[in-house]
């Protein structure tokens, strides 16, 4: 029998862990092992007890979603984070995608979509579809709408991803078990074959052109 999958939610609204923890608690195939009122005290907790995706809201007091996940990534923590919010915002899944979020999704999302994120995003994909929008495809309209110049191996998706959680190439090589060369080399590749300058353009018009 498969082990569920751990998760940590962090809300500063105890209600709202409340209905989280029993909406997804339903599901033989999830368990909660963590619940936090800000970014700061979750962060301390997953030094002893780590999970498998994080849910977080965007908005709380002391240390946000935001600062949560680039904290994490700071410290080469690669857990997957579903970021979670109320405000319809064409920025927040914009700001998400570049802190290094796996995923974005609105709190009156069905509780089908959200048990769908958390096991996409445990599984490795980024759920970042809102970013999909035309916010975001309006930012590189300017720039180059075109299709990438060649198609990408399963490798580069996978470094893609990497890129997306906020990972340094150090820290790709090591969870590929690449050399850092390497991993730099292919970095260079998937930057022209975007036609893109750096990582983080890279990574959202990946995720424009639903290559990830």
């Amino acid at each position: 029998m498969t082990a569920p999958l751990r998760l940590a939610l962090a809300d500063d609204q105890a209600l709202v862990r409340r209905g989280l923890a029993a909406l997804l608690g339903a599901d033989k195939g999830l368990e909660i092992v963590l619940e936090a009122a800000d970014g700061s005290e979750l962060l301390d907790a997953l030094v002893a007890t780590p999970v498998d995706v994080i849910l977080s809201d965007i908005r709380m007091p002391g240390m946000d979603g935001l600062a949560l996940v680039r904290a994490l990534r700071e410290r080469g923590d690669a857990t997957p984070v579903v970021l979670l919010t109320t405000f319809d915002e064409d920025a927040l899944p914009l700001q998400a995608a570049e802190a290094g979020a796996q995923g974005f999704l609105l709190k009156d999302a069905s509780p089908e979509d959200l048990h769908e994120a958390v096991r996409r995003v445990a599984a490795g994909e980024t759920l970042l579809a809102p970013v999909a929008t035309d916010a975001v495809r309006a930012r590189y309209a300017y720039r180059d709408a075109s299709a990438p110049s060649d198609t990408f191996g399963a490798r580069e998706v996978a470094i893609l991803r990497l890129l997306a959680g906020g990972l340094s190439n150090k820290e790709i090589a090591r969870s590929l078990f690449l050399a850092e060369g390497t991993v730099k080399n292919y970095v260079s590749d998937i930057l022209d074959k975007l036609g893109t300058r750096d990582r983080t353009r890279a990574v959202l018009k990946a995720i424009t052109l639903r290559v990830i």
